[in-house]
């Protein structure tokens, strides 16, 4: 027999047998994938030569979505072979995958409100089930702030064993969230990324000479750039306008660009663990002359094991999530995150950065 001979024969056998499951167990609908729709006769016909209770068979057709793959097969070779650590990580398109990777049950909802069924056989883009948590968590999530790679500031002219408690909103566009304490230091900790020597034209960040807003808090100027002997950039000092405290009237004083901060001396240290799209083509099983495999991401899931995060996310728990400013919205792993120990997954990134790939590629296509 043909492999096609043996899985008609198998559809066939389960169509028979689901007839009589159903029945059994008084399914009012029982929803299934196209490929049985052709069997719907022979299930009909079962029950009704059987005298029983008959369910209504109805047919859709299978969600697909890009840069995954969804079949049963294909998954259970990504986690029998290690390419993932099991059903349940964040980067496959599991329930179990999207539940610890931080995906909220009312975002999923909403996901499959607006694809609806349909008898076609399509491709959906990941960006719409991601712009789902995205409009979800923009709404719940609570702000607050995360350094990934961290670089030291030294505010020079910041008492050294003082301590500043700043009041920052939990969430901007709603008051009833309240506020949170961030305490300033003399030393913080800001994105590396954030600084640069020579800066190009539209850089608004910190550059030497330069001074940008510290969020929450006062404008700051750096005045010095601090090397190791193997002339890396370790260290900046800075000085701050005390006059320029968010609060304070002179906190009009305006400069182009804000960043955000943790205090070195308050901040916990945390894991975080970048989730994306596992592979690198919207498509994996569609160029059949080669292996599915040859197109997984490499940086599905970069490791951050240094990042500095706020006090209040390193005590928080499975089911907490963040947004964390300006880079993404983030949750406590469920299996490996531990008290003081916070390990935490991105959910997902504030923008859709794959957009532009995505148009990139059908630019390039015949």
């Amino acid at each position: 027999m043909t492999e096609s001979t043996i899985n008609q024969f198998l559809v066939k056998s389960k169509s028979s047998v689901f007839s009589i499951s159903d029945a059994i167990e008084g399914i009012t609908h029982s929803l299934c994938t196209l490929e049985f729709e052709d069997h719907r006769p022979l299930y009909d016909w079962f029950l009704e030569e059987l005298g029983v209770y008959r369910p209504q068979q109805i047919e859709f057709a299978r969600l697909n979505l890009n840069y995954t793959v969804m079949s049963k097969r294909k998954l259970r070779q990504l986690v029998e072979e290690h390419h993932v650590s099991d059903w349940d990580d964040p980067r496959l398109p599991t329930l179990a995958g999207l539940r610890r990777r931080g995906f909220t049950p009312e975002s999923i909802r909403s996901f499959w409100t607006e694809m609806g069924i349909s008898k076609s056989e399509s491709i959906i883009s990941m960006g719409v089930l991601e712009n789902a948590v995205r409009n979800d968590l923009n709404v719940r999530a609570p702000r607050t702030m995360a350094v990934l790679d961290p670089l030291k500031v030294v505010l020079t002219n910041f008492p050294a064993e003082k301590t500043e408690w700043l009041e920052a909103p939990v969430h901007p566009q709603n008051e009833e969230m309240g506020t949170r304490k961030v305490p300033v230091t003399r030393e913080i900790w800001i994105e590396r990324s954030d600084f640069m020597e020579q800066p190009p034209r539209k850089f608004f960040r910190l550059k030497p000479g330069g001074e940008v807003r510290l969020r929450n808090a006062f404008i700051v100027k750096c005045i010095e750039v601090i090397r190791n002997e193997a002339g890396e950039i370790i260290e900046l000092h800075c000085e701050f306008d005390p006059e320029s405290r968010s609060g304070l009237p002179g906190a009009a004083r305006k400069v182009k660009g804000t960043i955000h901060w943790v205090s070195a001396e308050h901040g916990m240290q945390a894991e975080v663990r970048l989730c994306d799209r596992l592979f690198t083509v919207p498509n994996p099983l569609g160029d059949k002359s080669r292996d599915f495999l040859e197109f997984l991401n490499p940086h599905s899931l970069d490791l951050i094991d240094k990042a500095v995060v706020e006090a209040s996310v390193a005590e928080g728990s499975s089911g907490d999530f963040y947004q964390f400013e300006r880079t993404g919205y983030f949750c406590h792993d469920s299996v490996d995150s531990k008290p003081g120990r916070p390990v935490l997954n991105r959910i997902v990134t504030l923008r859709d950065s794959w957009a532009r790939i995505e148009k990139e590629l059908s630019q390039k296509q015949p």
